[in-house]
């Protein structure tokens, strides 16, 4: 009996050691295959075909991939570093790629396009693509993706800047994504700047979801989330409050830097189109192209056509990732009514040193003091 035993436990232990010899082999090609425009720079097909190789590894990998799940415990920690006292995610970047961004210097060429995180990066690219393009951008019928045109500076898994075409005919452009908070992004008066704010409890129900996307069932709880989001420490390329303070102010002394919100997007995003467009020096509209941009740049378009506009490569915990979740301007209400009062109350303390709107953009956080008590 006892030889048995030792039997099944010796094949379970060999079982184990192949699926981890398996699982480090997987992740090794996964990161190759998806680096620069090693997936972005395949057709849609090619990118399909990937996917459902991923796909079956992630089957084949489920037990030692669950066992995971169930004997590891994700921190913000692991899953960070820093660089200049600014956190990134490890993975998407590096300390080597926040290094190559910080060390890059900014062009007359340049539009960048600067967020905090989940804040309507990939919406605002393709704003700035499609006005460049006069509402006539084909990434869509070309079957190309967003990001084999627009690189992500600080990242490893975009077109790399330096193979980055040039976008429009009357202003020639690179569109360039970055998170980067404002002492690290990379400063020109010559280039110009598209910074995107978006309501913070938005924000934050937004990190929620691709956390939970992303990482599947290793997803910490709320609270988890919550304290990495206030964390001037962990949270990624720095906190919504200092974050939107610097870029602000950028936006108040130099007039290279057009500052956009989220919800004007929602409610009017033919005039941002025109701002956007007077902004970074394109003739001025006719109706019928502002109407083609609007259309390109909807939600329901964007959607629709979501494999163009993938903002991370797939991984083996994730292999379908959703453009968007809702969509919607008011995403803070999903967010617990006490969860959203206490981080609503943060950012309304942290602003008090800014000359930021605060009470007329987000009248609800502004007065959240109040209401934490």
């Amino acid at each position: 009996m006892l030889v048995w035993i030792g039997m099944a436990v010796g094949l379970l232990l060999l079982f184990l050691v192949g699926q981890i010899v398996y699982l480090s082999v997987v992740l090794s090609w996964e990161d190759q295959r998806t680096r620069g425009l090693a997936y972005y720079g395949l057709d849609p097909a090619g990118r399909e075909r990937f996917k459902r190789q991923l796909r079956l590894h992630a089957r084949v990998l489920y037990p030692v991939l669950r066992l995971i799940g169930r004997t590891s415990k994700f921190t913000f920690e692991k899953a960070s570093f820093r660089h200049r006292g600014i956190a990134g995610p490890r993975g998407t970047c590096g300390e080597d790629s926040f290094a190559k961004a910080d060390a890059y210097e900014a062009k007359p060429e340049d539009i960048f396009v600067v967020t905090q995180m989940k804040c309507g990066t990939t919406w605002m690219q393709n704003v700035v693509y499609e006005v460049l393009e006069r509402g006539a951008g084909d990434i869509v019928e070309s079957g190309h993706t967003l990001y084999a045109t627009s690189p992500w500076l600080e990242a490893r898994k975009s077109v790399p800047i330096e193979d980055a075409p040039l976008v429009g005919s009357e202003r020639p452009s690179r569109i360039i994504k970055t998170h980067l908070p404002a002492r690290l992004c990379p400063w020109s008066e010559a280039a110009k700047y598209v910074y995107v704010a978006r309501h913070p409890v938005s924000c934050f129900a937004s990190c929620v979801d691709f956390v939970a996307t992303n990482i599947g069932t290793l997803a910490p709880p709320l609270p988890v989330v919550e304290a990495w989001f206030r964390s001037p420490d962990l949270m990624w390329w720095g906190t919504w409050p200092d974050h939107v303070k610097a870029w602000w102010r950028r936006s108040r002394e130099s007039d290279n830097v057009l500052f956009v919100h989220f919800e004007e997007m929602k409610t009017d995003l033919a005039r941002v189109v025109r701002r956007v467009a007077e902004f970074t020096g394109v003739a001025s509209l006719s109706d019928d192209e502002v109407s083609r941009i609007v259309e390109k740049c909807s939600f329901a378009w964007m959607q629709r056509h979501s494999d163009a506009f993938e903002m991370n490569p797939p991984h083996l915990l994730q292999t379908d990732a959703r453009l968007f979740v809702r969509g919607t301007a008011d995403r803070h209400r999903d967010v617990p009514d006490a969860v959203r009062t206490r981080i609503a109350a943060w950012v309304a303390n942290e602003m008090r040193d800014s000359d930021y709107p605060l009470a007329q953009k987000y009248p609800d956080v502004a007065a959240a003091v109040e209401a934490a008590g």
